[in-house]
């Protein structure tokens, strides 16, 4: 207790408040008990703090300077409490809290004066903050004013700046301002640079924007030259082609309308070039006729032989009789012709050789004629082919070079089939040739024949666009330009087709024809590794184009029209249902594919392997034939794809020794030949 009566009257006024919440001190007001009240929320450590910062200790004695100013602190805050009493509000009222004099410290717990700020504590401030009814005295000053702002104002020796001091000096303010100011100014400068960049890449972009409209305007430019320089060639060409068509219509013959009772049919009328070279054959048999005549005349005068020379003469006696018992007498008035006269053996012989030499001379010309006229017939073939291409190009309505999708330039109509037109064009953006098939539906036909046609059109599209192999030819685009016209872009070959080779040579060597089919088999090979397989079920010469023109080059397989997709569901172990019977050309087609039945026929990958074996034996005869191996009756005999592929004879050539030749390897000989590695026979 005598520690407690040492203390300072404030602090155990404060004290006496939280502990007890009753009211202490001369004063008796009730706003020092709400202030006790209120007090008691802080906790203890605050308090502590806030004792700590006193000059004085807690054991200092009381003086009557002391007393003084308590009487006077105890003074001031009647009449504060008086002044908030004229201001409304009541004594049991919401006072002021012990927390309202530290609203500057970071929160509860903290000392009071840790939370003044330093503009509070500051001498300047505490001038500012303090009353004139205020009086404190120099070296009395007390921990409670720093808790209330309106009490007197501290001197600096007073206060504590062990928190709020720092190291920094003028100096080291005045170089981070310095420092502020350098990276201050490095930043503008930074982006002044990026703004001048920015300006530069916006100058260079307008350039180069400017510079790409000038590039596009050239490109549109030359595009356009193209299109007219292939315009321009393009009609030079059909100029050139129909004089020569012309011209070919005296030379080979043309096509003449003839009326058969209500009809009318064209009739093939030959030239003079065929009139002339059936001229001279006429020529040729009428001599050969002449020459046979005279030699049945040298051989009535031909000589008697040594032999036979007495024999005539013995007998002409009995021969005389005889003559006259049928003539009836000596004197006959009948003219008879002389006897021819006879020749001797050296004339008979010479004029013998003559009539031999003239018919050897004209067997010559006859076989000139013969191979001029085959020569005539592959032109005439040709010319026939052009007439009618002709024909078409001036009946189709895509004859005047149109743009088709903005994108493919028309030249010139290379064939015509059931429903389609096949152009030659120009790539415009990819600066290539390339053949666009034109599609066009009939339009009478019903709404359901045109959808299952664009159906089977898709169909081959979907197919053909995902094939990649040398030997196969590639499907560019397809687009739609009406409801009822539809074209794909397919890769341009510039030579004809197998069947147009074999129509005009007839047959070819058997390392050519051998050399076309290795190809097509590598194709097949690679139709039937992809996934899902397919069936291309279309081969023949009319699909397998070369690409040169010529027999020993490349070829290219095309006509995915009737391709048939081999996928788990419809194909199994006898193969997949053939749903398409009769579709095809029945020259190339196996045996299966004409089974009628309850049940579709069921076909694989060896109806491939037949229709290459008809076009290897075709290549080398002529003619449509069977060849072993490739064209067994049965399928279940016959070589699939892959054991095709993997024969020897169609496998490229790798050094052999053995150069006797390949037909004993083809078995195309009479002499047996292991059957593993003969693929033809007779």
């Amino acid at each position: 207790m005598d520690e407690l009566h040492s203390l300072d009257p404030r602090r155990q006024e404060l004290l006496e408040a939280r502990f007890t919440g009753v009211a202490s001190g001369s004063t008796g007001s009730t706003g020092s008990c709400s202030v006790g009240a209120k007090a008691s929320t802080n906790n203890e450590s605050s308090n502590h703090s806030f004792g700590s910062l006193g000059s004085l200790s807690d054991k200092e004695s009381e003086t009557p300077e002391k007393k003084q100013s308590e009487s006077s602190r105890g003074r001031k805050r009647k009449a504060e409490n008086q002044n908030e009493s004229s201001q409304g509000k009541s004594i049991g009222g919401r006072g002021h809290k012990i927390s309202d004099y530290f609203e500057y410290q970071g929160g509860n717990g903290s000392s009071p004066v840790r939370g003044i700020p330093p503009a509070i504590r500051s001498p300047q401030n505490s001038h500012s903050h303090s009353t004139p009814s205020s009086s404190v005295r120099p070296n009395s000053p007390s921990p409670t004013a720093l808790a209330f702002g309106d009490h007197p104002v501290l001197q600096p020796k007073q206060l504590s700046f062990k928190i709020t001091q720092t190291d920094l000096t003028m100096l080291k303010l005045a170089a981070l301002e310095s420092n502020k100011n350098q990276d201050l100014e490095k930043k503008e400068g930074r982006i002044d640079d990026l703004l001048r960049a920015n300006c530069d890449l916006r100058r260079q972009i307008d350039e180069q924007q400017k510079l790409l409209e000038k590039y596009k305007e050239r490109l549109n430019k030359c595009i356009s030259m193209s299109k007219k320089l292939l315009i321009e060639k393009s009609t030079q060409e059909k100029l050139s082609s129909r004089e020569k068509s012309m011209q070919d219509r005296l030379r080979l013959g043309h096509f003449t309308t003839v009326r058969h009772g209500a009809s009318f049919t064209e009739q093939w009328t030959d030239g003079f070039a065929f009139q002339n070279l059936v001229k001279q054959q006429e020529w040729v048999n009428q001599q050969r006729e002449d020459i046979e005549r005279q030699r049945k005349l040298l051989a009535k005068r031909k000589p008697p032989t040594a032999n036979n020379s007495q024999a005539p003469s013995t007998n002409s006696e009995p021969k005389q009789r005889k003559n006259k018992a049928v003539n009836g007498a000596e004197n006959d008035p009948f003219v008879r012709p002389n006897l021819p006269q006879l020749l001797t053996l050296a004339e008979y012989h010479e004029q013998e050789e003559i009539f031999k030499l003239r018919l050897g001379h004209l067997k010559k010309e006859e076989a000139e004629i013969q191979a001029e006229l085959e020569r005539l017939e592959r032109v005439r073939n040709l010319h026939i082919r052009e007439l009618k291409r002709i024909n078409n190009e001036d009946n189709s309505q895509f004859k005047d070079h149109p743009t088709l999708n903005e994108r493919y330039l028309l030249l010139h109509l290379l064939g015509r089939g059931g429903f389609s037109e096949v152009y030659k064009a120009f790539d415009l953006y990819e600066q290539r040739y390339a053949a666009v098939k034109i599609h066009q539906l009939n339009k009478s036909w019903r709404d359901e024949k045109k959808e299952n046609y664009h159906k089977h059109a898709c169909r081959e599209y979907r197919i053909h666009k995902e094939l990649d192999h040398p030997r196969i030819v590639k499907l560019y685009d397809y687009f739609s330009l009406d409801t009822d016209t539809f074209c794909t872009v397919l890769e341009y070959c510039e030579g004809n087709d197998l069947d147009f080779y074999l129509k005009q040579h007839k047959l070819m060597s058997e390392k050519e024809a051998r050399s076309i089919v290795m190809q097509i088999v590598n194709a097949l090979r690679y139709l039937n590794e992809i996934k899902p397989p397919i069936i291309h079920y279309d081969l023949k010469p009319g699909n397998i184009l070369l690409v040169d023109g010529t027999a020993c080059g490349e070829i290219k397989i095309t006509d995915f029209g009737l391709s048939k997709i081999m996928d788990d569901d419809s194909y199994g172990v006898d193969g997949m249902d053939l749903t398409s019977q009769g579709a095809g050309t029945y020259w190339y087609l196996p045996p299966e594919c004409f089974v009628v039945g309850k049940e579709p026929p069921k076909i694989s990958n060896k109806v491939d392997v037949w229709s290459v074996g008809v076009i290897f034996f075709q290549c080398l005869y002529g003619r449509k034939a069977f060849i072993r191996r490739c064209l067994a009756y049965r399928k279940e005999d016959r070589f699939d794809v892959h054991q095709l592929a993997n024969d020897p004879y169609l496998l490229p050539h790798m050094r052999r020794s053995n150069s006797s030749g390949n037909l004993h390897m083809a078995g195309l000989t009479a002499s047996p030949t292991p059957p593993s590695s003969s693929i033809m026979t007779y």
